[in-house]
């Protein structure tokens, strides 16, 4: 089918950690010569979309502009001001997290927050988990930013910001609102970003219990690409097949 919109991850699928990925860039290119709308959808926190688009250039010579590139703290912010629950906030989380959050209207509050919100922090501490267990313990709304366990890097596997939301989960026997991939809250938004039905656009990424499961959980179509966090050794025990399947974006047909 030849889609009409492409909602598109990073990590894993345009580079892995510091490392190229060529056919990531090549693929954002054709999109652009054909002048396919799309937009990156990454469960990131740390990077505002200012910062993903200069790296994305500066590291890995692809050119798009900020409003191409949609984040889970993007989507976290739009979540909360629906909720409308009030405007105190606590975060665990990077500047990419917590900077855009304020400068939305919310208000820092370390002692009766109406929200918690807990993202990847690579300075995270105790003092902080503490900080957020006994404000979720008070009421506060306990919101995640996103699921991922890990973050695959050229070191790895690396914990991610689920590792953290799951310590909050257990310290405080409650259950996050996660926000990223695979959740309706973002896919949702940046379908409508797009200005397409879910019909006409398809989720590219490499691992299957975010980025595959989002577009599969959400009725939209989903193009794995074997680069980044799932394994070809682990297609066969998937438990819902992919819509499609490639080793490499370079196998990718725009115009099938």
């Amino acid at each position: 089918m030849k889609y009409k919109g492409y909602l598109i991850d990073l990590d894993g699928t345009i580079y892995l950690g510091k490392e190229p990925i060529p056919a990531g860039r090549r693929f954002v290119e054709q999109l652009q010569e054909r002048e396919i709308p799309f937009r990156f959808l990454t469960n990131n926190t740390t990077k505002s979309p200012e910062t993903v688009a200069a790296r994305l250039a500066d590291e890995f010579d692809i050119h798009v502009t900020a409003d191409t590139v949609y984040t889970a703290t993007l989507a976290t912010i739009d979540f909360m001001k629906d909720a409308n629950k009030g405007k105190k906030v606590y975060i665990i989380g990077e500047p990419g997290l917590r900077d855009p959050i304020l400068d939305a209207g919310f208000e820092w509050d370390e002692t009766a927050p109406d929200y918690v919100v807990a993202g990847l922090d690579n300075e995270v501490t105790y003092e902080k988990f503490v900080t957020a267990t006994l404000a979720i313990q008070k009421g506060a709304m306990f919101i995640g930013t996103n699921p991922d366990k890990n973050i695959p890097t050229e070191r790895g596997l690396l914990p991610g910001a689920g590792s953290i939301i799951a310590f909050l989960e257990t310290s405080t026997q409650q259950k996050a609102t996660y926000i990223g991939k695979p959740e309706a809250v973002i896919m949702d938004k940046a379908v409508a970003l797009l200005g397409l039905n879910k019909s006409e656009v398809v989720m590219v990424g490499d691992n299957y219990l975010t980025d595959i499961r989002a577009g599969i959980d959400n009725g939209i179509d989903s193009l794995l690409v074997l680069s980044g966090f799932t394994q070809k050794s682990d297609v066969p025990t998937l438990p819902d097949p992919p819509t499609y399947i490639v080793d490499s974006l370079d196998e990718w047909d725009f115009d099938a």
